[in-house]
């Protein structure tokens, strides 16, 4: 199962929003998210530096790049822009994060 890791960043004192904002996520866009083959999502927060750190467990067929396309995605970016670091058209800025170690249950 591929998995993608990435970095963004919060800007300052919007913890709590990212977190509200998240807890009442858009159906549609859940929807789009599964539909694009994205399995489990999941994104944590360092308090200190403010980045989130996410992983994305996505099915072998997955259309996760055509995500950006989406007018719904288009709309969570530009919802988010307000509290995070992003690029010109409302994206997230996103750092690639390669995978350095991974521990697998026994067979």
């Amino acid at each position: 199962m591929p998995i993608r890791a990435f970095r963004m960043t919060l800007q300052p004192g919007q913890e709590a929003e990212y977190r509200r904002r998240h807890d009442d996520i858009w159906p549609e866009l859940v929807e789009a998210l599964r539909e694009a083959g994205v399995e489990e999502y999941r994104i944590f927060l360092d308090p200190e530096s403010r980045h989130l750190f996410a992983l994305m467990w996505l099915a072998e067929n997955h259309r996760v790049d055509d995500l950006p396309a989406l007018p719904v995605m288009q709309r969570w970016w530009h919802a988010m822009a307000d509290i995070m670091d992003t690029e010109p058209d409302a994206s997230p800025q996103s750092v690639a994060l390669d995978e350095v170690f991974t521990l697998l249950p026994k067979e």
